[in-house]
């Protein structure tokens, strides 16, 4: 693997691309050639991420078909709900056998498909996976050291751990460091869900609630996106880990957190229409959480702080009447199906 291309130059693909270019030839696409233009122009990214100088070996255009020439490697940065097109117009440039590397965490809203899932069906001939964890691009940016995981999986969807090496040693750096999981449905699984509860983490936060609250929340959000998670083929210990636990934290405490953020600014009373139209990112929460709960819904499991997620985001609820719904809840174990007495309680819930 010498030669990478990166879809998307927001601002974790331009960072991903500055990585790798530190040590093999990378080609970085932006949607707007007038992005691509600037940054070759000028070594930053102005829109995305201003503070991070590219590397003199990064490439950045705004063609396909040449970000993908000869490429053994497709890294793949858009929006979830953009995904589908970008992978179906770059399709015909790929390389045969280039493995599909997805950095996106979300779930398409028309399809309800994971990003992996996407590749299979506009890419079926190319192995596909993922690249996940707690990576939140400031401090990526100030070179403080951080981890991943990479999960990869063959053209046929078995899970491929000499393939997932190979990316894992392509991307892991003096500040990097990647691990691997076989577990490509529960790593990407837990990428996505883990925006929705980041959202009831801000509300929290911007309702002025403290570390019990956050703590408690986090925790039970964390059980809400395991249950879900599994009921859907993924790995208990999959969202123990960095794609789980790690990015849950991160992205829930964090002042860089985008789906924190947005979920702040509407405990303090925001419309949401009001926090988008002021920002050029794109909150992967936002889209999912109705996802979250079709998914739920099929699979027969509870997830009530994703729903109350979605009730204010897509419906105006007032954020304060989320803590009253919640703190309501009918009483129940915290741990279904381990200890005396936790079969009594049918089903499961936060």
């Amino acid at each position: 693997m010498t030669t990478v291309a990166v879809l998307g130059a927001g601002s974790w693909g331009t960072t991903m691309a500055a990585l790798l270019a530190e040590r093999v030839a990378t080609r970085l696409w932006a949607r707007r050639p007038a992005l691509a233009a600037a940054m070759g122009a000028t070594g930053h990214n102005p829109d995305y991420v201003p503070d991070l100088v590219l590397p003199p070996g990064l490439a950045v255009t705004g063609s396909l078909a040449e970000a993908l020439d000869g490429a053994e490697v497709v890294v793949v940065a858009v929006p979830s709900q953009g995904f589908r097109d970008v992978l179906g117009r770059a399709a015909p440039h790929l390389v045969p056998g280039a493995p599909v590397v997805s950095l996106t965490k979300g779930l398409e809203q028309a399809t309800a498909r994971r990003m992996t899932e996407i590749v299979a069906e506009v890419a079926p001939r190319h192995p596909r996976g993922v690249l996940t964890g707690p990576n939140l691009v400031g401090e990526i940016v100030a070179r403080q050291p951080t981890a991943g995981v990479v999960a990869m999986a063959g053209p046929g969807g078995r899970p491929d751990l000499d393939l997932a090496g190979e990316v894992q040693a392509l991307v892991s750096t003096d500040r990097y460091r990647a691990y691997t999981n076989a577990d490509v449905v529960g790593s990407e699984l837990a990428g996505a869900l883990k925006n929705v509860v980041a959202i009831a983490a801000g509300m929290a936060d911007g309702l002025g609630f403290g570390d019990n609250s956050r703590a408690a929340l986090v925790t039970r959000g964390l059980a809400e996106l395991t249950r879900l998670g599994v009921a859907l083929g993924g790995e208990p210990m999959t969202f123990a880990g960095l794609a789980g636990m790690g990015d849950l934290v991160a992205t829930c405490i964090s002042p860089l957190s985008r789906n924190r953020f947005v979920g702040e600014q509407l405990g303090r009373g925001r419309a949401l229409a009001e926090i988008t139209a002021e920002t050029r990112w794109v909150a992967e929460g936002v889209p999912t959480a109705p996802v979250v709960l079709q998914l739920a819904a099929a699979a027969g499991v509870e997830t009530p702080i994703c729903a109350e997620v979605d009730a204010v985001v897509h419906r105006s609820k007032p954020v304060p009447e989320v803590v009253a719904e919640l703190m309501g809840r009918v009483m129940k174990p915290e741990i279904h199906g381990l200890g005396v007495g936790a079969a009594r309680v049918t089903p499961p819930g936060s």
